[in-house]
């Protein structure tokens, strides 16, 4: 094996010459993967004049310097750009949206968060979609303006997700 499996860093080999150049070069894509920061969200042109340090997320159709590289982390550093081949789990910061981009599947999300419920100060607030709720209808008094009120809750529940619709 000649790289790490996730990153694709590569191992110094025994009686290797000028190591520094393989230590520096994983250095160099761990500076760009750990706790990452984009720049902005996938695009498939590279940039004119990137700064060293600047990294992007590739758009499905890359063209000129990024040609090939769909989905990849391209980080611009003082030797060119560098390249980080997604991997399940992978997360990095838009800074132009102020939101996560999460790679999953073979895709990044950019805005979502998947959890299995939400806590704020240790109690649940948001948990799994609940059961769809029926407006209420008939009855021996109908009180049209609880109606209203109670439909436009229903509304909103389903908007937000939390009952089925």
């Amino acid at each position: 094996m000649a790289a790490t499996p996730r990153l694709s860093l590569p191992f110094l080999t025994a009686g290797q010459a000028q190591k520094e150049t393989t230590v520096n070069e994983s250095l160099q894509i761990l500076d760009f993967a750990v706790a990452g920061s984009a720049v902005a969200p996938p695009q498939s042109d590279p940039p004119e004049n990137p700064e060293v340090g600047d990294c992007y997320i590739v758009g499905a159709e890359p063209s000129g310097a990024w040609a090939g590289r769909a989905g990849a982390l391209a980080g611009f550093s003082e030797g060119g750009w560098r390249f980080i081949a997604p991997a399940d789990g992978m997360s990095v910061y838009v800074s132009s949206l102020a939101q996560w981009a999460n790679y999953a599947g073979e895709a990044w999300e950019i805005g979502s968060a998947r959890a299995a419920r939400l806590l704020i100060n240790g109690v649940q607030v948001v948990g799994a979609q609940a059961e769809a709720i029926a407006a209420p209808s008939d009855g021996a008094t109908v009180d049209v303006e609880a109606r209203a009120a109670i439909g436009q809750i229903l509304a909103a529940l389903r908007i937000h997700g939390l009952i089925a619709a």
